[in-house]
């Protein structure tokens, strides 16, 4: 009897997920965007969330900014001081970039691990250096959550107590949004109102490719 070949068809593996990046400065609206990303179905990573969770549970990273920046960067309990590891980096790029270097690329590799978990055809990466660090051109596509300074400078006025002349201090040390703009692949502006800011992120998301 002649045995019977039978060819068994491999399943086709999934495609990766498209990474789209998503940021904002300070005041923007990029975290209200986020939910509302979630909202749509969509998972999204938060970077800084992240970062801060991998500087405390990180020992290898925890010894590695002990010897850069001194035993103060960590209190008693063992948990990162962000108020002495901000003081000792302010205006001190150099240190800032050496800071950087060993807390992105931990937080590169969570992510890495986090994306091959989902299920999506999309999902984001918020995070607030998108440009700055040129993580864009790791994205399939970048998201610019952007408003008007004034506008910007009075949300966090009202939500962090904050002084008119804190706010404006801290938005010159960001890259001008003209300039995120002009790299950006969507742009969402927040100027109105909340409606019109889920209106326009719903858009925006179903219309990428």
């Amino acid at each position: 009897m002649e045995e019977l070949n039978i060819e068994t068809k491999k399943a086709e593996p999934d495609p990766a997920p498209k990474i789209i990046g998503l940021t904002g400065g300070i005041g923007s609206g990029k975290t209200t965007v986020a939910k509302f990303i979630e909202d749509c179905g969509f998972p999204v990573y938060y970077s800084d969330v992240r970062a801060k969770t991998i500087v405390n549970d990180n020992e290898d990273l925890k010894q590695r900014i002990k010897n850069l920046l001194g035993s103060d960067s960590y209190d008693q309990n063992g948990l990162y001081n962000r108020k002495f590891v901000g003081e000792k980096v302010f205006n001190n790029d150099e240190l800032l970039n050496q800071l950087n270097e060993i807390i992105h690329p931990a937080v590169r590799l969570d992510f890495e691990e986090w994306v091959s978990q989902q299920t999506k055809y999309l999902v984001f990466k918020e995070t607030a250096l998108l440009f700055e660090l040129k993580l864009h051109l790791q994205c399939y596509k970048s998201l610019l959550v952007t408003a008007e300074d004034n506008i910007r400078i009075k949300r966090v006025m009202d939500r962090d107590g904050k002084t008119y002349r804190e706010v404006e201090s801290v938005m010159s040390n960001q890259m001008p949004e003209k300039d995120k703009i002009k790299l950006a692949d969507c742009v969402i502006y927040n100027n109105t109102n909340i409606d019109d800011l889920r209106e326009q992120t719903e858009k925006v998301i179903f219309e990428i490719e």
